[in-house]
């Protein structure tokens, strides 16, 4: 028997309510979408995640699954599409947080914003409270 075939009753099974044919199914192709979809993205935990997504849309879609090509051309396509959508919201999240910074830098009194939270800032503020307690010290009562 061909795997189209036993995919083709697998996903019928599925489609009754079989649970453990999905399992199958994952097992039989987790490997091979999660090597595709570890093309599109450079982190490994990011690959897994979106290859487990993938499975997770194919079994919440698997009803309306009417078999006009191969389960695993149709899952295929499910993980390209997210791992497409996952890059798409990363690059949106990096603008928008470059946006954000753009936005503080444009606040008044940015220089005193960034001048305070340096290591070089923190070093003479210690050094001008020390001299200035030591100052005191040596004053007449």
């Amino acid at each position: 028997m061909r795997s189209n075939e036993t995919d083709q009753i697998l996903v019928a099974r599925v489609q009754q309510g079989d649970k453990a044919a999905f399992d199958v199914l994952v097992l039989r192709y987790q490997s091979r979408i999660n090597s595709l979809v570890s093309r599109f993205l450079r982190n490994q935990n990011d690959a897994l995640d979106i290859t487990q997504e993938a499975f997770l849309k194919a079994y919440r879609a698997l009803p309306n699954f009417r078999g006009d090509s191969a389960f695993f051309t149709w899952l295929y396509r499910i993980a390209i599409n997210t791992a497409k959508n996952y890059l798409t919201m990363q690059s949106r999240r990096a603008a928008e947080v470059e946006q954000d910074l753009l936005e503080i830098e444009q606040i008044d009194g940015d220089n005193v914003l960034k001048d305070q939270a340096t290591p070089e800032h923190l070093l003479l503020t210690d050094e001008i409270q020390a001299t200035i307690i030591s100052a005191i010290e040596q004053l007449p009562d």
